[in-house]
């Protein structure tokens, strides 16, 4: 159930400043400067989930990744986008590439250091980071390009091959699937990340995710396609299954008493070191 979660994960956190990127009102992000940076701060840049259709930034981020990640020392966004059935995913797609433009147009009034941008994403989200780090379109469409992104990090996926999920994936899902993605097998290639990973690619990725069959076996197949483009992929399995764990690693992410928040935080030093 990759891409079903992407409400209730928590109250946003305090100290944020909203920002619009687009003239629609769900083109909007809110962005937390790092803490204690001397210098321009790398940025992490996360998007909700919520099966294309629905999520929110206010409530779909987690509640410890704001306050987190500029513990680090990192700025942190959390972006809305436009949603289907208004939107297509390739209008969402290019919101998370507009939003990028609009954090880098910012950079020297919040702190941020241009060269060092990570992109974040939960379920639907980690579909479209996925898809923005693989299909040049995205970025190129906002005036960008693969040398402005040092990582992405799909948080537990299961959609990264379109065609695959439709045929394999939980009969719960289907008809979210069929609303996002049509039934054109051109369009539904073109919208999956893993069809799209021949090289150029964003070069470093860290795939995340739970013990959900689905899941997993799209991550594995995901970062064996973006190995062979090149580019250097990173797997982080931990517990949790079903539901629960699909939304226990996007509500937890951020607490350091969460496993996966030391790997995270291990990799994100490795990458914005680079």
């Amino acid at each position: 159930m990759a891409e079903r979660m992407g409400a209730d994960e928590g109250p946003k956190a305090p100290g944020g400043e909203t920002i619009s990127y687009g003239n629609n009102a769900l083109q909007t992000l809110d962005v937390w400067r790092a803490k204690g940076a001397e210098g321009p701060a790398p940025l992490i840049v996360f998007v909700h989930g919520g099966g294309w259709k629905r999520g929110d930034k206010d409530n779909a981020t987690g509640r410890f990744k704001a306050v987190h990640y500029p513990g680090q020392g990192y700025a942190f966004a959390s972006i809305n986008y436009r949603l289907v059935p208004a939107a297509t995913v390739e209008q969402q797609a290019a919101d998370v590439a507009g939003a990028v433009r609009a954090l880098i147009d910012r950079a020297g009034s919040l702190g941020i250091d241009r060269r060092r941008i990570v992109l974040m994403g939960h379920s639907a989200g980690a579909h479209l980071v996925a898809l923005v780090g693989t299909d040049p379109r995205y970025l190129r469409g906002a005036g960008l390009s693969f040398a402005d992104i040092a990582g992405v990090i799909p948080i537990d996926g299961a959609a990264y091959d379109v065609a695959a999920q439709m045929q394999d994936g939980p009969p719960i899902m289907q008809k979210t699937y069929a609303q996002a993605f049509g039934a054109d097998p051109v369009r539904q290639k073109a919208l999956s990340p893993t069809q799209q990973a021949a090289a150029p690619n964003a070069r470093e990725f860290l795939l995340l995710y739970v013990q959900r069959a689905d899941g997993v076996r799209q991550a594995k197949a995901l970062g064996a396609a973006l190995e062979r483009g090149g580019s250097r992929v990173e797997h982080g399995s931990f517990p949790g299954e079903g539901l629960k764990g699909h939304a226990e690693i996007n509500r937890s992410l951020g607490d350091p008493a969460y496993a996966p928040t030391g790997f995270v935080d291990d990799w994100l030093r490795r990458v914005f070191a680079r």
